[in-house]
Protein backbone atom coordinates (compact mmCIF):
# COMPACT_ATOMS: atom_id res chain seq x y z
CA UNK A 1 0.00 0.00 0.00
CA UNK A 2 3.00 1.78 0.34
CA UNK A 3 2.57 3.57 3.58
CA UNK A 4 5.38 4.14 5.73
CA UNK A 5 6.16 5.11 9.58
CA UNK A 6 9.76 7.40 10.20
CA UNK A 7 11.48 6.53 13.41
CA UNK A 8 12.36 9.78 14.00
CA UNK A 9 14.42 11.37 17.15
CA UNK A 10 17.80 13.20 18.28
CA UNK A 11 21.18 11.86 17.02
CA UNK A 12 22.40 9.08 19.34
CA UNK A 13 19.42 7.99 20.99
CA UNK A 14 19.05 4.15 19.46
CA UNK A 15 16.93 4.80 16.44
CA UNK A 16 19.50 3.03 14.13
CA UNK A 17 20.12 0.30 16.47
CA UNK A 18 15.94 -0.41 16.63
CA UNK A 19 15.87 0.03 12.76
CA UNK A 20 18.17 -2.69 12.57
CA UNK A 21 17.07 -5.19 15.02
CA UNK A 22 12.79 -4.06 13.33
CA UNK A 23 14.35 -4.76 9.80
CA UNK A 24 17.05 -7.15 10.29
CA UNK A 25 18.95 -4.97 8.24
CA UNK A 26 22.59 -3.73 8.99
CA UNK A 27 21.76 0.33 9.32
CA UNK A 28 25.32 1.49 10.29
CA UNK A 29 24.84 2.23 13.95
CA UNK A 30 27.64 4.34 15.58
CA UNK A 31 28.33 6.47 18.53
CA UNK A 32 28.60 10.00 17.43
CA UNK A 33 25.93 12.01 15.54
CA UNK A 34 24.16 11.67 12.17
CA UNK A 35 25.74 8.37 11.55
CA UNK A 36 22.54 7.48 9.77
CA UNK A 37 22.76 10.20 6.82
CA UNK A 38 20.78 9.16 3.85
CA UNK A 39 17.44 7.57 5.24
CA UNK A 40 17.28 3.72 5.30
CA UNK A 41 14.41 1.97 4.41
CA UNK A 42 13.45 -1.56 5.20
CA UNK A 43 10.03 -3.81 5.03
CA UNK A 44 8.99 -5.44 8.40
CA UNK A 45 6.78 -8.22 8.70
CA UNK A 46 3.72 -7.86 10.83
CA UNK A 47 3.74 -10.82 13.74
CA UNK A 48 0.45 -11.90 13.96
CA UNK A 49 -1.02 -14.84 15.91
CA UNK A 50 -4.17 -15.48 13.94
CA UNK A 51 -1.56 -16.40 10.95
CA UNK A 52 -0.39 -19.02 13.03
CA UNK A 53 -3.43 -20.36 14.09
CA UNK A 54 -4.66 -20.54 10.07
CA UNK A 55 -1.83 -22.12 9.05
CA UNK A 56 -1.75 -25.24 11.73
CA UNK A 57 -5.53 -25.40 10.69
CA UNK A 58 -5.12 -25.58 6.80
CA UNK A 59 -1.75 -26.94 7.00
CA UNK A 60 -0.96 -24.56 3.13
CA UNK A 61 2.01 -25.42 0.54
CA UNK A 62 3.58 -21.55 2.18
CA UNK A 63 2.26 -18.98 4.10
CA UNK A 64 2.84 -15.06 3.21
CA UNK A 65 2.42 -12.70 6.58
CA UNK A 66 1.41 -8.78 5.95
CA UNK A 67 4.50 -5.93 6.06
CA UNK A 68 4.93 -2.58 6.40
CA UNK A 69 7.42 0.13 5.43
CA UNK A 70 9.47 1.75 8.22
CA UNK A 71 12.55 4.80 7.32
CA UNK A 72 15.06 5.08 9.91
CA UNK A 73 15.61 9.35 9.67
CA UNK A 74 18.77 11.24 9.99
CA UNK A 75 18.81 12.80 14.15
CA UNK A 76 17.46 16.16 14.25
CA UNK A 77 18.74 18.55 16.43
CA UNK A 78 18.54 22.50 17.46
CA UNK A 79 17.83 25.11 14.53
CA UNK A 80 16.88 22.05 11.99
CA UNK A 81 14.17 24.17 10.82
CA UNK A 82 16.65 26.98 9.63
CA UNK A 83 18.47 23.87 7.87
CA UNK A 84 21.35 23.17 11.40
CA UNK A 85 22.47 19.97 11.05
CA UNK A 86 20.77 17.95 8.45
CA UNK A 87 17.37 19.83 9.31
CA UNK A 88 16.10 20.25 5.88
CA UNK A 89 16.80 17.05 4.93
CA UNK A 90 15.15 15.73 8.03
CA UNK A 91 12.34 17.50 7.45
CA UNK A 92 11.97 16.75 4.06
CA UNK A 93 12.01 13.14 5.35
CA UNK A 94 9.60 13.24 7.91
CA UNK A 95 6.80 15.00 4.92
CA UNK A 96 6.80 11.85 3.35
CA UNK A 97 6.18 9.50 5.54
CA UNK A 98 2.46 8.43 7.39
CA UNK A 99 2.85 8.55 10.86
CA UNK A 100 6.03 8.94 13.12
CA UNK A 101 7.84 6.58 15.68
CA UNK A 102 9.42 8.89 17.45
CA UNK A 103 12.55 7.34 19.94
CA UNK A 104 13.85 8.97 23.15
CA UNK A 105 16.76 8.23 25.42
CA UNK A 106 15.65 6.73 28.63
CA UNK A 107 19.21 5.26 29.52
CA UNK A 108 22.28 6.40 31.14
CA UNK A 109 25.84 4.93 29.59
CA UNK A 110 28.68 7.80 29.49
CA UNK A 111 30.44 5.51 26.84
CA UNK A 112 27.17 7.15 24.79
CA UNK A 113 27.21 10.46 23.94
CA UNK A 114 24.18 12.90 24.03
CA UNK A 115 24.28 15.41 21.26
CA UNK A 116 22.62 17.44 24.38
CA UNK A 117 25.60 16.71 27.29
CA UNK A 118 22.92 14.55 29.55
CA UNK A 119 19.81 12.60 29.61
CA UNK A 120 16.52 14.21 29.62
CA UNK A 121 13.53 12.71 27.50
CA UNK A 122 11.48 15.52 28.19
CA UNK A 123 13.50 18.05 26.71
CA UNK A 124 14.41 15.95 23.83
CA UNK A 125 11.39 15.33 22.70
CA UNK A 126 10.26 19.27 23.16
CA UNK A 127 13.40 19.75 21.00
CA UNK A 128 11.85 17.51 18.04
CA UNK A 129 8.50 19.02 18.66
CA UNK A 130 9.45 22.88 18.56
CA UNK A 131 11.32 21.84 15.38
CA UNK A 132 8.90 20.50 13.58
CA UNK A 133 6.32 23.15 14.83
CA UNK A 134 8.52 26.32 13.50
CA UNK A 135 8.51 24.60 9.95
CA UNK A 136 4.71 23.78 10.17
CA UNK A 137 4.64 27.90 11.17
CA UNK A 138 6.58 28.75 7.82
CA UNK A 139 4.57 26.47 5.67
CA UNK A 140 1.14 27.90 7.18
CA UNK A 141 2.31 31.41 6.72
CA UNK A 142 2.55 30.80 2.98
CA UNK A 143 -0.71 28.91 2.97
CA UNK A 144 -2.01 32.13 4.19
CA UNK A 145 -0.38 34.63 1.78
CA UNK A 146 -2.18 32.28 -1.13
CA UNK A 147 -5.27 31.72 0.59
CA UNK A 148 -5.28 36.05 1.12
CA UNK A 149 -4.42 36.73 -2.30
CA UNK A 150 -6.64 34.91 -4.11
CA UNK A 151 -9.27 36.19 -1.30
CA UNK A 152 -8.81 39.94 -2.82
CA UNK A 153 -9.22 38.32 -6.20
CA UNK A 154 -13.05 37.84 -5.24
CA UNK A 155 -12.64 34.24 -4.24
CA UNK A 156 -15.02 33.54 -0.69
CA UNK A 157 -14.17 30.14 0.03
CA UNK A 158 -10.62 31.11 -0.11
CA UNK A 159 -11.20 33.94 2.61
CA UNK A 160 -13.25 31.46 4.95
CA UNK A 161 -10.16 29.45 4.55
CA UNK A 162 -7.85 32.31 5.30
CA UNK A 163 -9.58 32.50 8.42
CA UNK A 164 -9.84 29.13 9.15
CA UNK A 165 -5.90 28.93 8.34
CA UNK A 166 -5.43 31.90 10.95
CA UNK A 167 -7.05 29.77 14.07
CA UNK A 168 -4.72 27.10 12.85
CA UNK A 169 -1.31 29.40 12.78
CA UNK A 170 -2.32 30.61 15.88
CA UNK A 171 -2.44 26.77 17.74
CA UNK A 172 0.86 26.67 16.33
CA UNK A 173 2.14 29.92 17.74
CA UNK A 174 1.29 28.58 20.97
CA UNK A 175 3.62 25.54 20.48
CA UNK A 176 0.84 22.92 19.85
CA UNK A 177 1.41 20.35 17.37
CA UNK A 178 -1.16 20.52 13.79
CA UNK A 179 -2.54 17.15 15.41
CA UNK A 180 -3.98 18.32 18.70
CA UNK A 181 -6.22 21.03 16.23
CA UNK A 182 -10.09 20.34 16.40
CA UNK A 183 -10.71 20.24 12.73
CA UNK A 184 -14.18 20.38 11.30
CA UNK A 185 -15.37 17.98 8.88
CA UNK A 186 -15.77 21.48 6.24
CA UNK A 187 -11.76 21.58 6.64
CA UNK A 188 -10.31 18.15 6.96
CA UNK A 189 -9.48 18.39 2.60
CA UNK A 190 -8.03 21.76 3.31
CA UNK A 191 -6.05 20.22 6.56
CA UNK A 192 -4.72 17.51 4.41
CA UNK A 193 -3.39 19.18 2.02
CA UNK A 194 -1.07 21.09 3.66
CA UNK A 195 0.65 18.42 4.38
CA UNK A 196 2.04 19.65 8.12
CA UNK A 197 4.52 17.53 10.28
CA UNK A 198 3.27 17.87 13.37
CA UNK A 199 -0.45 16.55 11.89
CA UNK A 200 0.90 13.13 11.60
CA UNK A 201 0.07 10.43 14.18
CA UNK A 202 2.51 9.68 16.78
CA UNK A 203 3.75 6.47 18.50
CA UNK A 204 6.68 6.88 21.45
CA UNK A 205 9.19 4.75 22.15
CA UNK A 206 11.38 5.24 25.28
CA UNK A 207 14.46 3.56 24.97
CA UNK A 208 15.60 2.42 28.43
CA UNK A 209 18.64 -0.02 30.04
CA UNK A 210 17.97 -3.55 30.43
CA UNK A 211 16.36 -3.31 34.09
CA UNK A 212 13.99 -1.01 33.03
CA UNK A 213 11.82 -2.52 29.51
CA UNK A 214 9.47 -3.96 32.26
CA UNK A 215 8.68 -1.46 34.16
CA UNK A 216 10.51 1.78 33.44
CA UNK A 217 12.84 3.97 35.68
CA UNK A 218 12.80 7.78 36.61
CA UNK A 219 13.24 8.78 33.28
CA UNK A 220 9.92 7.55 31.43
CA UNK A 221 7.89 8.29 34.22
CA UNK A 222 9.00 12.21 33.84
CA UNK A 223 8.17 11.36 30.15
CA UNK A 224 5.16 10.22 30.55
CA UNK A 225 3.50 12.83 32.84
CA UNK A 226 5.03 15.21 29.87
CA UNK A 227 2.94 13.21 27.30
CA UNK A 228 -0.19 12.29 29.17
CA UNK A 229 -2.47 14.94 27.44
CA UNK A 230 -1.26 13.39 24.05
CA UNK A 231 -3.31 10.15 24.72
CA UNK A 232 -0.44 8.53 22.41
CA UNK A 233 0.85 5.02 22.63
CA UNK A 234 4.19 4.56 24.54
CA UNK A 235 6.42 1.49 24.77
CA UNK A 236 9.54 0.81 26.63
CA UNK A 237 12.10 -0.73 24.45
CA UNK A 238 15.81 -1.52 25.19
CA UNK A 239 17.05 -1.41 21.70
CA UNK A 240 20.05 -3.27 22.26
CA UNK A 241 18.52 -6.00 23.82
CA UNK A 242 16.44 -6.09 20.46
CA UNK A 243 19.32 -5.97 18.27
CA UNK A 244 20.76 -9.09 20.10
CA UNK A 245 17.54 -10.86 19.72
CA UNK A 246 17.61 -9.85 15.86
CA UNK A 247 21.05 -11.66 15.74
CA UNK A 248 19.92 -15.29 16.83
CA UNK A 249 19.38 -18.11 14.16
CA UNK A 250 16.73 -19.58 15.13
CA UNK A 251 13.42 -19.08 16.59
CA UNK A 252 13.73 -21.26 19.35
CA UNK A 253 17.09 -19.07 20.32
CA UNK A 254 15.33 -16.34 20.50
CA UNK A 255 12.27 -17.29 22.62
CA UNK A 256 14.99 -19.04 24.82
CA UNK A 257 16.71 -15.33 25.09
CA UNK A 258 13.71 -13.41 25.48
CA UNK A 259 11.92 -16.27 28.13
CA UNK A 260 15.51 -15.35 30.01
CA UNK A 261 14.85 -11.72 29.64
CA UNK A 262 11.34 -12.18 31.32
CA UNK A 263 10.06 -11.03 28.37
CA UNK A 264 7.14 -13.00 26.61
CA UNK A 265 7.68 -11.32 22.86
CA UNK A 266 10.58 -9.45 21.11
CA UNK A 267 9.67 -5.64 22.07
CA UNK A 268 9.82 -5.29 18.31
CA UNK A 269 6.58 -7.06 17.65
CA UNK A 270 4.83 -4.58 20.04
CA UNK A 271 6.51 -1.34 17.96
CA UNK A 272 4.74 -3.36 14.37
CA UNK A 273 1.77 -3.77 15.75
CA UNK A 274 1.50 -0.37 17.18
CA UNK A 275 2.78 0.76 13.71
CA UNK A 276 0.20 -0.47 12.28
CA UNK A 277 -2.67 0.74 14.50
CA UNK A 278 -1.04 4.06 13.61
CA UNK A 279 -1.42 3.74 10.14
CA UNK A 280 -5.33 2.98 10.87
CA UNK A 281 -4.36 -0.43 9.07
CA UNK A 282 -6.82 -3.51 9.52
CA UNK A 283 -5.67 -7.28 7.75
CA UNK A 284 -7.85 -9.72 6.30
CA UNK A 285 -7.02 -13.05 5.38
CA UNK A 286 -7.14 -15.25 2.68
CA UNK A 287 -6.81 -19.31 3.54
CA UNK A 288 -6.68 -22.37 1.30
CA UNK A 289 -4.37 -25.30 0.76
CA UNK A 290 -1.82 -23.31 -1.95
CA UNK A 291 -1.33 -20.52 0.44
CA UNK A 292 -2.74 -18.64 3.86
CA UNK A 293 -2.04 -14.99 3.65
CA UNK A 294 -2.77 -12.17 5.05
CA UNK A 295 -3.39 -9.08 2.97
CA UNK A 296 -3.42 -4.91 4.27
CA UNK A 297 -6.35 -2.26 3.95
CA UNK A 298 -7.24 0.69 5.48
CA UNK A 299 -10.04 0.78 8.19
CA UNK A 300 -12.85 1.34 6.68
CA UNK A 301 -12.44 -0.17 3.61
CA UNK A 302 -15.34 -2.19 1.80
CA UNK A 303 -15.04 -5.17 -0.05
CA UNK A 304 -14.37 -4.18 -3.11
CA UNK A 305 -11.65 -2.06 -2.48
CA UNK A 306 -10.44 -5.02 -0.17
CA UNK A 307 -9.97 -7.49 -3.03
CA UNK A 308 -8.38 -4.42 -5.26
CA UNK A 309 -5.37 -5.45 -2.74
CA UNK A 310 -4.65 -9.36 -4.30
CA UNK A 311 -5.51 -7.50 -7.81
CA UNK A 312 -7.47 -4.63 -9.73
CA UNK A 313 -9.43 -6.50 -11.89
CA UNK A 314 -10.91 -8.43 -8.32
CA UNK A 315 -12.30 -4.64 -7.42
CA UNK A 316 -13.38 -3.55 -11.16
CA UNK A 317 -15.55 -6.94 -11.52
CA UNK A 318 -16.10 -7.83 -8.37
CA UNK A 319 -19.47 -9.50 -7.38
CA UNK A 320 -19.48 -10.64 -4.31
CA UNK A 321 -17.29 -11.63 -1.01
CA UNK A 322 -17.68 -14.81 1.07
CA UNK A 323 -16.45 -13.77 4.72
CA UNK A 324 -15.94 -15.88 7.44
CA UNK A 325 -14.94 -14.79 10.48
CA UNK A 326 -11.92 -15.59 11.91
CA UNK A 327 -13.23 -16.93 15.55
CA UNK A 328 -15.93 -19.11 13.53
CA UNK A 329 -12.82 -20.35 11.64
CA UNK A 330 -10.84 -21.12 14.65
CA UNK A 331 -13.91 -23.00 16.23
CA UNK A 332 -15.13 -25.27 13.57
CA UNK A 333 -11.39 -25.94 12.21
CA UNK A 334 -12.20 -25.55 8.27
CA UNK A 335 -13.88 -23.79 5.85
CA UNK A 336 -16.21 -26.30 5.24
CA UNK A 337 -17.29 -27.07 9.03
CA UNK A 338 -18.39 -23.40 8.96
CA UNK A 339 -19.79 -23.20 5.66
CA UNK A 340 -21.95 -26.32 7.66
CA UNK A 341 -22.64 -24.47 10.19
CA UNK A 342 -24.51 -21.91 7.86
CA UNK A 343 -21.52 -19.56 9.61
CA UNK A 344 -20.23 -18.31 6.17
CA UNK A 345 -21.48 -15.10 4.86
CA UNK A 346 -22.26 -13.67 1.47
CA UNK A 347 -21.75 -10.13 1.13
CA UNK A 348 -22.09 -7.47 -1.69
CA UNK A 349 -20.60 -4.33 -2.74
CA UNK A 350 -20.52 -2.32 0.81
CA UNK A 351 -19.86 -4.85 3.45
CA UNK A 352 -17.40 -2.95 5.11
CA UNK A 353 -14.15 -5.23 5.81
CA UNK A 354 -13.76 -6.31 9.34
CA UNK A 355 -9.97 -7.12 11.23
CA UNK A 356 -9.09 -10.81 11.14
CA UNK A 357 -11.81 -11.56 8.26
CA UNK A 358 -10.90 -14.53 5.91
CA UNK A 359 -12.64 -13.64 2.40
CA UNK A 360 -12.62 -15.40 -0.63
CA UNK A 361 -14.19 -13.31 -3.39
CA UNK A 362 -15.98 -13.74 -6.69
CA UNK A 363 -15.73 -11.18 -9.84
CA UNK A 364 -16.48 -11.29 -13.10
CA UNK A 365 -13.88 -9.70 -16.23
Amino acid sequence: MGLQCGIVGLPNVGKSTLFNALTSAKALAANYPFATKEPNLGMIVVPDERLDKLEELVVPQKVLPTSVEILDIAGLIKGASKGEGLGNQFLANIREVDAIVHVVRCFEDDNILHVDGSVDPVRDKEIIDLELIFKDIETLEKRIEKLRKTAKSGSKDDAIAAEWAEKLLKHLESEKPARSFEVDDAYQDLFKDMYLLTSKPVLYVCNVDEASVASGNNHTARFIESVKAENAEILFICAGIEAEIAELESKEERMEFIEAMGLDEPGVNKIIRAAYRLLNLYTYFTAGVKEVRAWTIKKGWKAPQAAGVIHTDFEKGFIRAEVIKYADFVKYGSEVAVKEAGKMGVEGKEYVVEDGDIMHFRFNV
